[in-house]
């Protein structure tokens, strides 16, 4: 008489759960989601940077020259308190449609100037370039433009 075994023996059980750990791990390591959301957010500040660097370089451009009166020449966060820069009102609808806020901050998108603070910085040297950066950048990344 023969016997007929059904199922899965304890060796089996081990090794595939082995094999599937092991591509978990791998899976985990190559899509890494604290990597990829930090990525998200530092290509969102690179182009905040970008937006509002532009937007200061068409009112400069609108009014010969001059630059936005809250800038110095000392770095200052864009915001309406008394110690930042606030430059909303001057770019705020006609040069940007609403100032970007840094990402860590989950703030919408300001388009009213008060009580406002997009996290990023500017500051003019004595040749009038203007630097905006994003001090809340992730990964150790550098997120600051020149023009």
């Amino acid at each position: 008489m023969k016997k007929d075994n059904k199922g899965f023996t304890l060796i089996e059980i081990i090794v595939v759960m082995a094999v599937l750990s092991v591509l978990f791990s791998i899976i985990l390591i190559v899509i890494n989601p604290k990597t990829q959301f930090s990525r998200a957010n530092n290509a969102k500040r690179r182009s905040d940077t970008a937006a509002i660097l532009n937007a200061i370089g068409a009112y400069t451009a609108d009014n010969k020259g001059v630059l936005p009166s809250g800038i110095a020449t000392t770095v200052a966060t864009i915001t309406d308190s008394p110690n930042g820069a606030n430059i909303c009102a001057s770019l705020v609808p006609n040069y940007i449609p609403a100032l970007p806020p840094d990402p860590s901050l989950k703030t919408n998108d300001i388009t009213t100037c008060t009580n406002y603070n997009t996290g990023y910085t500017v500051v003019k040297d004595a040749n009038n370039r203007v630097t905006v950066a994003a001090p809340d950048q992730e990964n150790g990344e550098v997120i600051s433009i020149t023009r």
